[in-house]
This record gives C-alpha cells, sequence and structure tokens, in this order.
C-alpha cells in the first residue's frame, strides 16, 4: 500500500453542491488515489456534531457519489471525527477523508529495490510556497 493521508474538507453554512464530486472521481478513474474511507461531519448552530458514512446520507446527495471508486472501510472512529468537528464553526459540515496515495507505490517500490530508505516526509503549505516564491523573486533570503 502506498502512504495514506486524510484531509477535512469544511463547508462553512452547510453548503455543500456536489462540484467537488467530478475531480474525486477523476483522481479514482485515474489511479491516483484510493479512497478509504470518507465520513460526512455535521455540526448544528449549537455545536452538536453528528456524523454519518456514504450509505448514510439521503439518497439525493449519496447519488451525487456514485462515479466515485472506493473502499469505504468505516476505518474512521468517533475520535477522528470529534478532531475533525473541532475545527468546524457552528452551522457547518465537511467530509472526512482517507485515501491512498496509489501514484507514489512505484516510486517507493523503485526506491526500495535500489537499495534506498524514506529519511523524511512532510507537507508544506501553498501559503509557505507562495511566500517563498515572493521572496525568491524579490531577492530576499
Amino acid at each position: 500500500m502506498g502512504p495514506v493521508e486524510y484531509l477535512v474538507v469544511a463547508f462553512p453554512g452547510n453548503k455543500f453542491n456536489g462540484d467537488i464530486v467530478p475531480a474525486l472521481a477523476e483522481l479514482t478513474d485515474k489511479g491516483i488515489i484510493h479512497i478509504i474511507d470518507l465520513v460526512f461531519i455535521r455540526k448544528d448552530a449549537d455545536g452538536n456534531v453528528a456524523a454519518a458514512e456514504l450509505e448514510d446520507l439521503p439518497a439525493d446527495v449519496a447519488a451525487a457519489f456514485e462515479g466515485v471508486d472506493g473502499d469505504v472501510s468505516d476505518l474512521v472512529n468517533a475520535e477522528d471525527i470529534a478532531f475533525a468537528a473541532e475545527g468546524l464553526d457552528p452551522d457547518s459540515s465537511a467530509g472526512l477523508l482517507v485515501y491512498e496515495n496509489v501514484w507514489s507505490s512505484r516510486f517507493r517500490d523503485a526506491v526500495v529495490g535500489s537499495g534506498g530508505q524514506l529519511l523524511d516526509r512532510g507537507y508544506i503549505s501553498a501559503e509557505t510556497i507562495e511566500a517563498a516564491l515572493e521572496a525568491a523573486q524579490a531577492g530576499i533570503g
């Protein structure tokens, strides 16, 4: 299995409209990612949190995800949902996606096959990259 990551996408005011679904379907269709779990989280105006798996959603919302390939596996637990909900404003919703980076498996196999070892891995935010590029263009740093 390739590296597994998660992301939480918030929709303030519960304004999920399904427009992200085609992009997600494209990533799975091209074998770039493999969905391991997908949970929908809602925080009401009083701060109460509820979560639902894809099969628990209203039929019209679930239908938007029909073209998305994956194995929803109930990997996400109550603690994960509470962690994701901490960042949600009241009267908002979010999707918590756990996925495998399939694209990196071949590269990993090549590294291991050549005797290499992964020493470190991290994430750099878009804001940090943009600031570094601006500084480099300005001749700073």
